[in-house]
Protein backbone atom coordinates (compact mmCIF):
# COMPACT_ATOMS: atom_id res chain seq x y z
CA UNK A 1 0.00 0.00 0.00
CA UNK A 2 1.24 3.76 -0.56
CA UNK A 3 3.33 4.53 -3.59
CA UNK A 4 3.05 2.80 -6.88
CA UNK A 5 0.03 0.55 -5.64
CA UNK A 6 -0.72 -3.30 -7.34
CA UNK A 7 -3.91 -2.63 -7.33
CA UNK A 8 -4.91 -2.51 -11.22
CA UNK A 9 -6.80 0.84 -11.55
CA UNK A 10 -4.74 2.98 -9.10
CA UNK A 11 -1.43 4.64 -9.05
CA UNK A 12 -0.73 5.16 -5.88
CA UNK A 13 -3.18 4.36 -2.30
CA UNK A 14 -2.98 6.78 0.47
CA UNK A 15 -4.91 6.17 3.19
CA UNK A 16 -6.09 9.48 6.02
CA UNK A 17 -6.51 6.80 8.58
CA UNK A 18 -7.28 3.07 9.17
CA UNK A 19 -10.53 1.51 10.15
CA UNK A 20 -14.39 1.20 9.38
CA UNK A 21 -17.56 -0.29 10.30
CA UNK A 22 -19.20 -2.72 8.09
CA UNK A 23 -22.02 -1.94 6.59
CA UNK A 24 -23.17 -4.14 3.85
CA UNK A 25 -22.60 -7.82 2.44
CA UNK A 26 -19.55 -6.57 0.34
CA UNK A 27 -18.21 -5.72 4.10
CA UNK A 28 -18.53 -9.58 4.91
CA UNK A 29 -15.10 -10.65 3.89
CA UNK A 30 -12.90 -7.43 4.28
CA UNK A 31 -9.53 -7.46 3.46
CA UNK A 32 -8.92 -4.11 5.14
CA UNK A 33 -9.66 -5.59 8.18
CA UNK A 34 -8.10 -8.72 7.92
CA UNK A 35 -4.57 -7.22 6.94
CA UNK A 36 -5.38 -4.99 9.82
CA UNK A 37 -5.79 -7.64 12.29
CA UNK A 38 -2.87 -9.39 10.89
CA UNK A 39 -0.22 -6.23 11.91
CA UNK A 40 -2.10 -6.28 15.49
CA UNK A 41 -3.83 -2.91 14.60
CA UNK A 42 -7.87 -3.49 16.03
CA UNK A 43 -9.55 -0.40 14.31
CA UNK A 44 -12.83 -2.07 12.70
CA UNK A 45 -16.45 -1.29 15.03
CA UNK A 46 -18.54 1.38 15.62
CA UNK A 47 -16.21 2.02 19.30
CA UNK A 48 -12.71 1.11 18.69
CA UNK A 49 -10.48 4.15 17.86
CA UNK A 50 -9.34 4.68 14.55
CA UNK A 51 -5.42 4.26 13.69
CA UNK A 52 -3.75 8.15 12.32
CA UNK A 53 -0.21 8.95 10.74
CA UNK A 54 2.51 11.73 11.45
CA UNK A 55 3.39 14.53 8.82
CA UNK A 56 5.79 12.36 7.41
CA UNK A 57 3.11 10.37 5.61
CA UNK A 58 0.45 13.36 4.77
CA UNK A 59 3.51 14.42 2.72
CA UNK A 60 4.13 11.48 -0.02
CA UNK A 61 1.02 12.55 -1.95
CA UNK A 62 2.41 16.41 -1.49
CA UNK A 63 6.30 14.50 -3.27
CA UNK A 64 4.13 12.86 -6.21
CA UNK A 65 2.33 15.83 -6.96
CA UNK A 66 5.78 17.37 -7.32
CA UNK A 67 7.26 14.65 -9.42
CA UNK A 68 4.50 15.66 -12.09
CA UNK A 69 4.88 19.22 -12.67
CA UNK A 70 5.34 20.70 -15.89
CA UNK A 71 5.07 16.43 -17.43
CA UNK A 72 1.25 16.72 -18.58
CA UNK A 73 0.74 13.47 -17.02
CA UNK A 74 -1.28 12.61 -14.10
CA UNK A 75 -1.74 10.03 -10.97
CA UNK A 76 -4.38 8.37 -9.48
CA UNK A 77 -4.66 7.98 -5.95
CA UNK A 78 -6.94 5.57 -3.95
CA UNK A 79 -8.37 7.02 -1.10
CA UNK A 80 -8.82 4.87 1.34
CA UNK A 81 -8.18 1.70 0.89
CA UNK A 82 -7.88 1.04 4.67
CA UNK A 83 -10.77 3.51 5.93
CA UNK A 84 -14.03 5.19 4.40
CA UNK A 85 -13.49 9.09 4.00
CA UNK A 86 -17.19 9.36 4.70
CA UNK A 87 -17.64 7.19 7.70
CA UNK A 88 -20.21 9.62 9.94
CA UNK A 89 -17.63 9.84 13.01
CA UNK A 90 -16.76 13.30 14.50
CA UNK A 91 -12.90 12.58 15.77
CA UNK A 92 -12.01 12.13 12.21
CA UNK A 93 -13.31 15.77 11.28
CA UNK A 94 -10.13 16.94 11.66
CA UNK A 95 -8.35 14.12 9.58
CA UNK A 96 -10.98 14.95 6.91
CA UNK A 97 -10.56 18.85 6.39
CA UNK A 98 -7.10 18.18 5.97
CA UNK A 99 -7.69 15.46 3.20
CA UNK A 100 -9.76 18.20 1.96
CA UNK A 101 -6.94 20.55 2.35
CA UNK A 102 -4.11 17.86 0.29
CA UNK A 103 -6.50 17.09 -2.30
CA UNK A 104 -6.73 20.82 -3.21
CA UNK A 105 -3.22 21.58 -2.98
CA UNK A 106 -2.26 18.60 -5.12
CA UNK A 107 -3.96 19.42 -8.84
CA UNK A 108 -1.87 16.63 -10.35
CA UNK A 109 -3.00 13.36 -8.43
CA UNK A 110 -6.79 12.24 -9.18
CA UNK A 111 -7.85 11.74 -6.16
CA UNK A 112 -10.85 8.30 -5.82
CA UNK A 113 -12.52 8.55 -3.31
CA UNK A 114 -14.47 5.75 -2.92
CA UNK A 115 -17.15 5.32 -0.27
CA UNK A 116 -19.96 2.81 0.82
CA UNK A 117 -21.62 6.12 2.22
CA UNK A 118 -22.61 8.26 -0.54
CA UNK A 119 -25.54 9.68 0.85
CA UNK A 120 -23.68 11.49 3.39
CA UNK A 121 -21.11 12.52 1.17
CA UNK A 122 -22.64 15.65 0.67
CA UNK A 123 -22.53 16.96 4.24
CA UNK A 124 -19.29 15.74 4.84
CA UNK A 125 -17.42 17.61 2.36
CA UNK A 126 -16.63 21.04 2.21
CA UNK A 127 -17.22 21.94 -1.39
CA UNK A 128 -20.88 21.99 -2.14
CA UNK A 129 -21.37 21.90 -5.43
CA UNK A 130 -18.28 23.19 -6.27
CA UNK A 131 -16.29 19.94 -6.32
CA UNK A 132 -12.55 19.80 -7.16
CA UNK A 133 -11.88 19.12 -10.72
CA UNK A 134 -9.43 16.46 -9.60
CA UNK A 135 -11.90 14.36 -7.48
CA UNK A 136 -13.49 11.16 -8.47
CA UNK A 137 -16.15 10.35 -6.14
CA UNK A 138 -17.36 6.24 -6.62
CA UNK A 139 -19.33 3.86 -4.44
CA UNK A 140 -19.77 0.14 -3.99
CA UNK A 141 -22.30 -1.54 -5.58
CA UNK A 142 -22.19 -5.36 -4.69
CA UNK A 143 -25.93 -6.62 -5.48
CA UNK A 144 -28.82 -4.61 -7.12
CA UNK A 145 -30.08 -3.97 -3.64
CA UNK A 146 -26.88 -2.02 -2.98
CA UNK A 147 -27.10 0.09 -6.25
CA UNK A 148 -30.53 0.94 -5.79
CA UNK A 149 -29.67 2.14 -2.21
CA UNK A 150 -26.40 4.47 -3.44
CA UNK A 151 -26.45 5.26 -6.90
CA UNK A 152 -29.18 7.90 -6.25
CA UNK A 153 -27.31 9.62 -3.85
CA UNK A 154 -23.81 9.18 -5.99
CA UNK A 155 -25.44 10.88 -9.34
CA UNK A 156 -26.43 13.51 -7.87
CA UNK A 157 -23.08 14.78 -6.70
CA UNK A 158 -21.45 16.73 -8.94
CA UNK A 159 -17.89 15.16 -9.20
CA UNK A 160 -15.98 15.02 -12.06
CA UNK A 161 -15.90 11.41 -12.16
CA UNK A 162 -18.63 9.33 -11.05
CA UNK A 163 -17.82 5.54 -10.60
CA UNK A 164 -18.91 2.34 -8.97
CA UNK A 165 -16.90 -0.13 -7.69
CA UNK A 166 -18.69 -3.96 -7.93
CA UNK A 167 -16.43 -5.55 -6.35
CA UNK A 168 -16.55 -8.02 -5.08
CA UNK A 169 -20.15 -8.73 -7.56
CA UNK A 170 -22.40 -10.79 -5.45
CA UNK A 171 -25.88 -10.51 -7.85
CA UNK A 172 -26.20 -9.38 -11.16
CA UNK A 173 -26.35 -5.87 -11.67
CA UNK A 174 -29.17 -3.77 -13.80
CA UNK A 175 -27.69 -0.17 -14.08
CA UNK A 176 -29.61 1.10 -17.07
CA UNK A 177 -30.95 3.53 -15.09
CA UNK A 178 -27.97 4.99 -13.66
CA UNK A 179 -25.32 4.68 -16.50
CA UNK A 180 -26.27 8.01 -18.42
CA UNK A 181 -24.79 9.65 -15.25
CA UNK A 182 -21.47 7.34 -14.84
CA UNK A 183 -18.06 7.26 -16.05
CA UNK A 184 -16.72 4.25 -15.32
CA UNK A 185 -17.68 0.78 -13.80
CA UNK A 186 -14.50 -1.34 -11.85
CA UNK A 187 -15.82 -4.60 -11.07
CA UNK A 188 -14.36 -8.31 -9.94
CA UNK A 189 -14.58 -11.45 -7.89
CA UNK A 190 -14.01 -12.24 -4.40
CA UNK A 191 -10.60 -13.07 -3.30
CA UNK A 192 -9.35 -14.53 0.18
CA UNK A 193 -10.13 -17.36 2.02
CA UNK A 194 -14.01 -17.15 2.62
CA UNK A 195 -14.32 -15.99 -0.72
CA UNK A 196 -17.80 -16.05 -2.23
CA UNK A 197 -17.76 -17.07 -6.85
CA UNK A 198 -19.51 -14.85 -8.80
CA UNK A 199 -21.78 -15.93 -11.71
CA UNK A 200 -19.49 -15.39 -15.38
CA UNK A 201 -22.86 -14.13 -16.49
CA UNK A 202 -22.97 -11.26 -13.91
CA UNK A 203 -19.62 -9.52 -15.36
CA UNK A 204 -20.82 -10.57 -19.46
CA UNK A 205 -23.61 -8.43 -18.55
CA UNK A 206 -22.38 -6.09 -17.06
CA UNK A 207 -19.43 -5.18 -19.89
CA UNK A 208 -22.00 -5.35 -22.21
CA UNK A 209 -24.51 -2.30 -20.26
CA UNK A 210 -21.34 -0.22 -20.11
CA UNK A 211 -20.26 -0.54 -23.85
CA UNK A 212 -24.33 0.14 -24.90
CA UNK A 213 -24.00 3.42 -22.60
CA UNK A 214 -20.28 3.99 -23.86
CA UNK A 215 -18.85 3.80 -20.10
CA UNK A 216 -15.88 2.74 -19.38
CA UNK A 217 -15.55 -1.04 -18.30
CA UNK A 218 -12.79 -2.25 -15.94
CA UNK A 219 -12.68 -5.83 -15.02
CA UNK A 220 -10.37 -6.36 -12.24
CA UNK A 221 -9.97 -9.91 -12.04
CA UNK A 222 -11.83 -13.36 -11.16
CA UNK A 223 -10.75 -13.26 -7.51
CA UNK A 224 -10.06 -16.68 -5.92
CA UNK A 225 -12.89 -18.60 -8.46
CA UNK A 226 -12.63 -19.24 -11.63
CA UNK A 227 -14.73 -20.74 -14.93
CA UNK A 228 -13.50 -24.58 -14.54
CA UNK A 229 -13.91 -24.90 -18.95
CA UNK A 230 -10.29 -26.18 -19.97
CA UNK A 231 -9.22 -26.57 -16.24
CA UNK A 232 -7.54 -29.91 -15.34
CA UNK A 233 -10.33 -30.36 -12.25
CA UNK A 234 -8.62 -33.66 -9.72
CA UNK A 235 -8.01 -32.29 -6.22
CA UNK A 236 -9.42 -28.93 -7.16
CA UNK A 237 -12.03 -27.24 -4.91
CA UNK A 238 -15.14 -26.65 -6.88
CA UNK A 239 -18.50 -25.28 -7.06
CA UNK A 240 -21.48 -24.34 -8.83
CA UNK A 241 -21.99 -20.28 -9.60
CA UNK A 242 -25.89 -19.15 -9.50
CA UNK A 243 -25.84 -19.03 -13.58
CA UNK A 244 -25.11 -22.98 -13.38
CA UNK A 245 -21.02 -22.27 -14.40
CA UNK A 246 -18.55 -25.37 -12.77
CA UNK A 247 -16.23 -22.55 -10.34
CA UNK A 248 -12.81 -23.98 -10.09
CA UNK A 249 -11.05 -22.42 -6.56
CA UNK A 250 -7.21 -21.58 -8.15
CA UNK A 251 -6.23 -18.71 -6.14
CA UNK A 252 -6.33 -14.67 -7.05
CA UNK A 253 -3.29 -15.06 -9.17
CA UNK A 254 -3.89 -17.89 -10.94
CA UNK A 255 -7.58 -17.44 -11.67
CA UNK A 256 -6.42 -13.86 -13.86
CA UNK A 257 -8.17 -11.46 -14.86
CA UNK A 258 -9.37 -11.56 -18.43
CA UNK A 259 -12.74 -12.12 -19.41
CA UNK A 260 -14.04 -13.93 -22.49
CA UNK A 261 -10.02 -13.91 -23.47
CA UNK A 262 -9.50 -9.80 -23.15
CA UNK A 263 -7.99 -7.93 -20.84
CA UNK A 264 -10.46 -5.00 -19.68
CA UNK A 265 -8.81 -1.76 -18.49
CA UNK A 266 -10.87 0.43 -19.51
CA UNK A 267 -10.49 4.23 -18.13
CA UNK A 268 -13.29 7.27 -18.09
CA UNK A 269 -12.49 10.23 -20.55
CA UNK A 270 -12.02 12.58 -17.71
CA UNK A 271 -8.60 10.62 -17.12
CA UNK A 272 -6.66 13.18 -19.53
CA UNK A 273 -5.31 16.19 -18.45
CA UNK A 274 -7.31 18.86 -16.82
Amino acid sequence: MGENSKIEWTTHTFNPWWGCVKVSEACKHCYAEAWAKRVGQKVWGPTTHRRFFGDAHWKQPETWNRRLEGTGQRERVFCASMADVFEDRRDLDPHRARLWSLIETTPNLDWLLLTKRPDVATRLNRWGTNWPANVWLGTTVENQQRADENLPHLVGIPARVRFISAEPLLGPLNLSAYLERLDWVITGGESGPKARPASPTWFRQLHLQCMEHEVSFHFKQWGDWAPGDGINLPHRRTQQAHDGTLMVRLGKKAAGRELDGATHDGLPESSRAI
